[in-house]
């Protein structure tokens, strides 16, 4: 059953083109092998493998509401998770540091949507006082406050193997001590630096004897010892998602292939990220195209995309998403019909009828050239607006003119002129010289 939160949160989305955040469960049509298939190395994971997946369609497949939903089974399934948007501003996926910073600050979990290092963290720490309890420690003894950072330090050796770089068992310890001192402030400081913040004082790092701050070189270290902190606080594991990898294709020669390098050595270590998924989002001309994956053969052989007769295996390293046909947006249209949140819901039904759907569905395709694989985002945009007329106006007829669409983005305005959604220009002079990268 979908709450009414839920299904409000739904359609304050859909009204801005965005895929929501929850409830994606409720209405979503013609993907359950798909899902099938993530919640399969979702079992993996949850076992103590180091898997990835990437996911690949064409503009209005469902990318990335397939990577929402799949976050959604995961926490379901008592994963943490974490959903990272490749960005050319903020995020160059060939420094780990930039990559580690945006996937711990957007932790989530079932309880805690964003920022949940924190709340991961306490979780451990009481599960590290409940041992020492359950051992015949006495919380009140003087001593206690100092046994619980020695497990901490000895928990964190322990789990990575003796591997975990020296200050994440310090700043950890000092998390602790400083929480226990009543020294909010301080404690919160330690807590940023361990998320990658690069904006904490000398004096309150220095106070914690560290130096520095999480670089290039030692971040996927750092990002093995909080998967590891993770499970120790009791969940199953970590899902990451990686979406809208096709900015990469946009980004400067050697930026851009420094981040597909960035990809590589990221897969290459995955088996050694016990109970982590991470899951990548990418259009076909990011894996096909010598700009892209194709162009980075280490990469493209790792990651091949592969055609038996025609038949597609879902367990290969792409994922494929099919894009949508009429009757599926349809079945997608009735779904969110049942789950409108606003007004009269009868009046809904009884106006938006199956055929006012199918016939919105043929509307908004003929901006299109009749290609209804590109008009997700437009028909639930004008299809919301329908349901919303309606519940304000009931007593008004239905429109005799065609739905106006809400304004298309640069990609929408490419398809509807017949041209490729996407086409990236080499700049003069712009090759494949790919560099390498930091290795890990």
């Amino acid at each position: 059953m979908t709450s009414q939160r839920d299904r409000e949160h739904i359609f304050e989305r859909l009204r801005s083109g965005v895929v929501p955040e929850r409830g994606l469960e409720a209405f979503a049509v013609g993907i359950d092998r798909q899902r099938a298939e993530l919640n399969r190395l979702l079992g993996l994971a949850g076992a103590g493998e180091g898997v990835f997946k990437f996911l690949r369609g064409g503009y209005g497949c469902g990318k990335t509401f397939m990577a929402r939903l799949a976050l959604h089974d995961a926490q379901e399934k008592g994963f943490a998770t974490s959903f990272v948007v490749v960005s050319d501003n903020d995020l160059h996926f060939h420094k780990f540091d930039d990559v580690y910073r945006k996937v711990v600050q957007e932790l989530g979990t079932a309880t805690c949507p964003r920022g949940a290092l924190g709340d991961i963290i306490d979780r451990w720490i009481a599960k590290v006082e409940g041992a020492l309890i359950a051992g015949g420690a006495d919380e009140n003894a003087p001593d206690f406050d100092h046994r619980v950072q020695k497990r901490i330090e000895e928990d964190i050796v322990s789990r990575t193997g003796g591997k975990a770089p020296e200050d994440l068992a310090r700043v950890l310890r000092e998390i602790f001590r400083s929480k226990q001192a009543g020294k909010v402030r301080e404690a919160g400081a330690l807590l940023s630096w361990l998320s990658g913040s690069e904006n904490v004082s000398a004096s309150e790092k220095r106070a914690a004897g560290i130096k520095g701050d999480i670089t290039s070189t030692d971040a996927m270290a750092y990002l093995q010892g909080v998967l590891e902190v993770v499970k120790a606080a009791g969940y199953a594991g970590l899902v990451i998602v990686i979406d809208e990898a096709e900015t990469i294709l946009r980004m400067r020669t050697d930026v851009r292939g420094r981040s597909l390098n960035g990809i590589r050595q990221i897969i290459d270590a995955a088996d050694r990220f016990k109970g982590l998924l991470w899951i990548f989002t990418g259009t076909p001309e990011f894996f096909d195209t010598r700009r892209g994956v194709a162009g980075l053969q280490p990469l493209h052989d790792r990651i091949r995309f592969q055609v038996e007769n025609g038949l597609v295996s879902m367990r290969q390293p792409q994922l494929e998403l099919k894009p949508f046909d009429r009757d599926r947006l349809k079945d997608v249209g009735l779904r969110l019909r049942e789950l409108y949140p606003g007004g009269d819901p009868n009046i809904v039904a009884q106006k938006v009828t199956p055929d006012v759907i199918a016939a919105r569905v043929d509307e908004v395709t003929k901006g299109f050239g009749g290609d209804v694989g590109i008009v997700p985002r437009q028909f639930l945009r004008s299809l919301v607006n329908l349901f919303d007329v309606y519940a304000e106006n009931p007593d008004e007829p239905l429109p005799e003119l065609p739905p106006e669409l809400p304004m298309m983005t640069a990609i929408e305005e490419r398809a509807a002129a017949g041209k490729k959604p996407y086409e990236y220009e080499p700049a003069p002079g712009d090759d494949n010289g790919y560099a390498e990268s930091v290795e890990f």
